[in-house]
């Protein structure tokens, strides 16, 4: 017993020293905040234990690697020219394992940045010439046998929040009401991976006070998908018609996208939107899309798109600029024969851009088929309740146009000035619903709603300023005719613009360094000239107009802490 004892204890004695020589190392990736890999940034290792203090470089990928670790405690401090310095504080490490990390390198504008998140002044982000890397997805490896350990790339984030108040300008038949609104945002990160915001607008008026209320949830999952799930709640005014008073429209919107890179060559997005519309009963659709993007070199890409939403451009402006209203956001609903109705869509594209030095150029060919077609007028309609949706909030109301199925093609070319700032030329031409006659009511509308082909162009000037910071988007874009839809309704690119004249601005205002956050002055111009009016006949009644995109005013200012 004596002799077998002394044997254990002399294995272990040789055992552990063995053990705990055994190396760890500590590698990773560093990009900046829009996940473009950084060379030569700096990656200091401290030891906790002992002090120690190890550096290393980033390669042409980004990737670093401190080896030849022993057990403890570390910290890894990265540091770059222009770029504030991340520090990832209190990174385990056993005996033989390896760690590796993802680490973001942010700038003064990205910790201060505006709600929400997805919102970017960046001209670049209009474009897809860079390929997502897998390595941005935390995925668990084995390395020669020791166990590798993935630090979690989502560091927990504070809560960041805005408050706006607008007001608008009496439109007297031609548009909106001036009604003052109180926008609110709130953005949490949650359990390092999810994002909770809140999102609101609250109107206030002599009437009853319009409220648009949005709350989502999005959380990148470990594969590298994203999903998210929003509920936005939108509360409408039916006073003149007393079988419609005090009802309300909810509308629950689950979203669930994933993304995949093949071979550094191919990349596929898919996904589902599954939308659910409580007004005078239940209404329900499933609108799948994707897009597969082909990199034939650096600077040329293929894609095809497939899409059943018309997309929502309002995040390039900020959530708290405008009214969340149904002219802006989905799901774009209607009211037919006093039912609602949900708009249906089917967008197919293909498209190849090109990038020549500061220029981008894009030539696409597409197919659209709608069905149920979300249309806009402006102005009161008296007895014709049953057939439009009166949106009190943003002083329109919607109806319900004939069915389109069009083909097109669209031109884009981009000029960058500055760094962010792009002048932008865009030219379409496909079908639109076009009016082949003067209708006297509503319901004469879809009857009359013809397709018709027309050409349109929109000239773009987009980004900040420098002198000022002033961040500014100004488009003008012309029809040859008149339409009841927009040419190209699911643009996506970057010479995307509403119809006729528009003003953008977020100019920000002196705050003083004794308070945290920053102050804004908005205004946003829709449509300036009344351009595409087509009135109705109604003799001495009160005038009614269809409108593409109605003329508005709006201005105010925004906190945002």
């Amino acid at each position: 017993m004596g002799r077998k004892l002394g044997l254990i204890l002399a294995l272990a004695a040789v055992a552990l020293p063995l053990c705990a020589a055994t190396p760890a190392s500590i590698s990773g990736f560093v990009r900046d905040s829009a996940g473009t890999p950084q060379m030569g940034a700096s990656v200091a290792v401290f030891a906790r234990r002992g002090f120690q203090e190890f550096t290393s470089y980033t390669d042409a990928r980004g990737y670093f690697s401190v080896p030849d670790l022993g057990a403890g405690l570390y910290d890894v401090k990265v540091s770059a020219p222009s770029f504030l310095p991340t520090l990832r504080e209190g990174v385990a490490l056993r005996a033989g394992a390896s760690m590796l990390l993802n680490l973001t390198l942010s700038t003064l504008g990205d910790a201060i940045k505006l709600i929400p998140s997805k919102q970017s002044t960046s001209v670049d982000d209009d474009w897809k010439w860079t390929l997502r890397s897998a390595a941005n997805r935390p995925i668990l490896r084995i390395k020669n046998g020791a166990p590798v350990v993935i630090a979690n790339p989502n560091l927990q984030e504070p809560t960041k929040a805005s408050v706006a108040f607008l007001s608008g300008s009496e439109g007297d038949n031609f548009g909106p009401s001036g009604e003052m609104s109180t926008n609110f945002a709130v953005q949490k990160s949650l359990f390092g991976s999810g994002t909770l915001r809140l999102n609101g607008d609250v109107g206030y008026g002599p009437g009853p006070a319009a409220t648009v209320l949005r709350t989502s949830y999005s959380r990148m999952m470990p594969d590298g998908s994203r999903a998210e799930f929003a509920v936005t709640a939108h509360h409408f005014s039916f006073s003149p018609d007393p079988s419609l008073r005090d009802q309300t429209m909810d509308a629950l919107t689950a979203t669930a996208a994933d993304t995949i890179t093949l071979a550094d060559v191919v990349e596929m997005q898919f996904g589902t939107e599954f939308q659910t519309v409580q007004f005078l009963g239940a209404v329900d659709e499933v609108k799948p899309f994707g897009r597969v993007d082909v990199h034939l070199s650096p600077d040329t890409v293929v894609e095809y798109q497939y899409a059943t939403s018309v997309p929502n451009m309002r995040p390039s402006k900020g959530f708290d600029s405008a009214p969340a209203d149904l002219t802006e956001t989905n799901p774009r609903m209607s009211i037919l024969g006093s039912n609602p109705v949900l708009e249906k869509g089917h967008h197919q594209e293909i498209s190849l851009s090109r990038r020549m030095g500061a220029t981008n150029l894009q030539v696409a060919v597409f197919d659209d088929q709608i069905r149920n077609t979300a249309l806009t007028g402006v102005g009161d309609q008296g007895g014709e309740w049953g057939n439009v949706l009166s949106d009190l909030y943003s002083g329109t109301f919607a109806y319900t146009g004939a069915d389109l199925k069009t083909a097109g093609v669209r031109l884009v070319v981009q000029r960058k000035l500055r760094k962010d700032l792009a002048a932008t030329v865009d030219y379409a031409y496909g079908g639109v619903l076009a009016l082949q006659g003067t209708p006297t009511d509503i319901a004469s509308v879809r009857d009359l709603s013809r397709k018709d082909y027309r050409h349109a162009v929109a000239v773009k000037l987009a980004g900040d300023l420098p002198s000022t910071g002033t961040h500014c988007i100004v488009t003008y874009r012309w029809i040859n005719g008149n339409a009841l839809t927009p040419v190209d309704m699911f643009n996506v690119s970057a010479g995307q613009a509403d119809p006729y004249f528009n003003i953008f601005i977020r100019q920000p205002i002196p705050w003083g360094t004794f308070l945290s956050g920053r102050m804004e002055a908005l205004l946003d111009i829709r449509n300036l000239l009344a351009q595409g009016y087509l009135p109705m006949e109604r003799g001495n009644v009160s005038p009614v107009y269809l409108v593409q995109s109605a003329r508005s005013v709006r201005g105010g200012v925004a906190f945002v802490f």
